[in-house]
């Protein structure tokens, strides 16, 4: 590529897919995949993830044949959590490796599949220094940040969640999409407290903070709550996207924000695929409608707006 001749070499497009372990990241690369692959976009998809054994798509780089978080423990006498952190210092030491593989797949869109340790994306630079050299490779991505949408129906985890995604936020330094995945199963847990709009929008947070106050054992830690609330509040950075995986709309919801964020345009050939694709979508290729079923159960249960749900409170 380029470093050797001095030519720069074009433009490479894609997302770089972070998120907490079980938060469907490889889920999502396999769809997205597909989606895109059905719009005419040709995809590579990397596993970076050295603990990943089995893949689910097709996978044109993996990481795991340069270093594997299996091989790292036994040698090194490491953890799960500790090898793991290794092994992106490894890849991080071994950037050459990587740089000669993507050098095979041009003209392509790139989904990057990344473990799902937190403190890669919190604290720790490994990640974040291969992100900053592949932008010098002239890729231009998104962080795709994936967080399970079952976290909303509990206050205290949809305050942490939205403290780590604001710290990853910071961290990565890349345009930024958080996702709140699975929202086919938003409810499993419980009932939301609020109209969807208020968890994608991050709205006033203090009705949230009414809520733990009401529970005994995050009544002692009000103050805290109260003072992250604050800080998420004041950046101002943090919504969300909500996605269902097999729901095609819910999927072209994201890939438009994703696409805006890198600045991706679409082709001719792509709009007219994702326009004939929309228009035989009817009936029975839909398996779930979005989350626009969960947000009108909402407002039809209470009959009510959110800003008027807010006001009775």
């Amino acid at each position: 590529m380029s470093s050797h001749t001095g030519v720069k070499p074009s433009l490479r497009f894609g997302q770089v897919v972070i998120g907490p372990a079980g938060s469907g990241k490889t889920t999502y690369c396999r769809g997205m995949q597909e989606f895109l692959t059905s719009l005419g976009r040709k995809v590579v998809v990397v596993n970076m993830d050295p603990a990943n054994e089995t893949l689910p798509y097709s996978c044109a780089v993996n990481i795991s044949e340069l270093v594997t978080l299996d091989d790292v423990m036994e040698s090194m006498k490491l953890g799960p959590n500790g090898g793991l952190l290794y092994c992106m210092e490894y890849v991080e030491a071994n950037l050459d490796w990587l740089e000669n593989k993507l050098k095979e797949h041009s003209d392509c869109y790139f989904l990057f599949d990344c473990p799902g340790q937190v403190e890669l994306y919190t604290h720790q630079s490994s990640v974040k220094n291969i992100f900053s050299q592949l932008a010098k490779w002239n890729f231009r991505l998104t962080s795709v940040h994936l967080v399970d949408s079952h976290y909303c129906a509990d206050p205290a985890k949809f305050i942490s969640v939205l403290c780590t995604s604001l710290s990853t936020m910071l961290h990565v330094e890349l345009p930024h999409v958080n996702i709140l995945s699975k929202m086919d199963l938003i409810e499993q847990y419980g009932k939301l407290a609020f109209n969807l709009d208020f968890y994608t929008e991050v709205m006033d947070l203090t009705y949230l903070l009414d809520h733990l106050a009401a529970d005994p054992f995050f009544k002692k830690f009000h103050r805290l709550n109260e003072k992250l609330a604050e800080v998420i509040q004041d950046y101002s950075l943090v919504s969300f996207v909500p996605l269902n995986v097999q729901d095609r709309e819910s999927m072209i919801q994201v890939l438009r924000t994703v696409d805006k964020a890198n600045g991706y345009c679409f082709g001719d050939l792509e709009e007219r695929n994702l326009q004939a694709m929309m228009s035989a979508a009817v009936g029975a290729d839909f398996q779930f409608d979005s989350t626009l079923g969960v947000q009108e159960r909402y407002v039809e249960t209470s009959g009510k707006s959110l800003e008027e749900e807010m006001m009775d409170l």
